[in-house]
């Protein structure tokens, strides 16, 4: 579909006027919604999905978001949702889907944000500035791109990429109302917080992520314009409580993560959202369960079931199942994990629904795959697992180079505690690989593991190979 030259006559071209600093309307996206067509918000937002993966993007699309694009409240798309669009709708231009120009929102004509939304946005600041072409020297986009978010990993830490997150300090008093800008900047921090993890891991990442936490939760003793608005407000900083978390989680800080859950938890219990309760104990079960704590992994999996049950979301009730199996595996009940591994099966067979969180975006089957190999390593049934494990590793997306290195080191370590040393080197090798990109406590204690297996096999050519690399880029 090619654009109309005359964007008056065209019925697909937004033709919005950038409102006054000081007032700002809201007008409904007809030209996004004559798009969608006949497909329910939940069915367009996995064709989305859908597309992203197609060109090695990810966005986590929900019918939320569908919703908030077709009301006006989002009136321009982050770079990775614009590529996708572009993708889906060949020729159409960002006006011909009814959005605003990037510069009338994120540039210089955008409404000035209150003074805790400004502090909840930071620019990045590489060591050295990132190469970028003259020609958009004069205009400065406030949300960089992916590409410039990965030059910032490579051409200098993690830290400094972490800068992208987008949030900053504030203090309860830097605000007495909090509107829309600032509830959105919360939820924008917490899809960013996740995408950069699913590219580079978290190690790096949670110092950087905490002030923006301590920003949220001072947000919530502000008073919020409107009832809904305090309730995403409660629903955005729980959700990044448990991003918070899991970026302590991953990287080996369990007493924290444990607070940030519990934090989490609290807040969902405050609120009455059901939704954030259940990922609350899921995550809660997960740490559990790399805590050695088996029986309370499965008590807060069945916890996070309870809650979900009524969300609508089978792929939800899935990972919950997973991580319930997870708890039985560790206690050494196969029978009890056979038993929740078949509900999980069969919940996942039932497919994506609108209810799907936006926060499961991770949870396909490679992740099925990885989490039924935790299950068998755990019960010792190693040749099991590294089936598994080398299925996700087929399966997964290799544009996510933190979960392709996971779920290889997994492997690595399942063939080595096999009896297939050469086969686990290789597979080790292949996590190596990644390691400019990825920074994870997590894999890197993995490798440890497996290297420790591997050591009297040193006679092996690949298991020398394997182990001589691994000591060099060991941390």
């Amino acid at each position: 579909m090619a654009s109309s030259p005359d964007p008056q006559a065209d019925p697909r071209v937004n033709t919005r006027t950038p409102q006054s600093p000081g007032r700002l309307t809201r007008e409904p996206n007809l030209a996004f919604r004559q798009l969608r067509g006949a497909r329910s918000p939940g069915e367009f937002a996995a064709a989305v999905r859908r597309a992203a993966r197609e060109i090695g993007e990810q966005v986590a699309c929900d019918a939320r978001y569908i919703g908030r694009v077709e009301n006006g409240e989002i009136r321009c798309p982050n770079y990775a949702y614009e590529r996708v669009f572009r993708y889906m709708f060949p020729g159409l231009t960002l006006a011909d889907l009814g959005f605003s120009a990037r510069e009338t929102v994120r540039g210089r004509g955008a409404r000035p944000a209150s003074g805790t939304a400004s502090l909840l946005h930071l620019t990045p600041r590489p060591t050295e500035p990132p190469p970028h072409d003259s020609s958009h020297q004069h205009h400065q986009n406030h949300e960089e791109s992916d590409v410039l978010r990965r030059a910032f990993m490579t051409g200098s830490t993690a830290t400094v990429a972490a800068v992208s997150l987008g949030l900053g300090p504030a203090t309860a008093h830097a605000t007495q109302s909090v509107g829309e800008a600032e509830v959105s900047a919360v939820e924008d921090a917490v899809r960013r917080i996740r995408l950069l993890d699913d590219r580079h891991g978290a190690d790096g990442l949670y110092q950087r992520a905490a002030q923006p936490l301590r920003t949220a939760y001072a947000l919530l003793d502000a008073s919020a314009s409107r009832p809904s608005t305090q309730e995403r407000l409660h629903t955005g900083a729980g959700e990044l409580a448990i991003s918070v978390g899991w970026l302590a989680h991953d990287s080996g800080r369990f007493g924290e993560a444990q607070s940030h859950y519990a934090e989490a938890l609290a807040t969902s219990r405050l609120a009455g959202d059901p939704g954030l309760e259940a990922h609350a104990f899921c995550n809660m079960s997960f740490l559990a369960r790399d805590m050695g704590r088996p029986r309370e992994a499965m008590r807060a999996a069945q916890a996070g079931e309870r809650a979900a049950l009524a969300l609508g979301s089978p792929r939800l009730l899935s990972l919950l199942a997973l991580r319930e199996a997870g708890g039985w595996a560790g206690l050494g009940d196969r029978s009890a994990c056979e038993e929740s591994l078949t509900r999980a099966h069969a919940h996942f067979a039932r497919g994506a629904a609108d209810a799907d969180p936006e926060w499961m975006s991770f949870f396909v089957e490679a992740e099925l795959e990885m989490l039924q190999a935790q299950c068998w390593s755990a019960l010792g049934d190693w040749s099991r697992a590294a089936r598994h494990a080398h299925r996700a590793a087929a399966l997964q997306d290799p544009h996510f180079a933190r979960n392709l290195a996971l779920y290889r080191a997994e492997l690595a370590d399942d063939l080595a505690r096999a009896g297939a040393p050469a086969e686990s080197a290789a597979a080790g090798q292949a996590v190596l690989d990644l390691l400019s990109q990825v920074q994870s406590t997590r894999i890197q204690a993995m490798l440890a593991d497996t290297s420790r297996i591997l050591a009297p096999h040193r006679a092996s050519p690949e298991v020398a190979a394997f182990l001589e690399r691994r000591s060099a880029v060991a941390v």
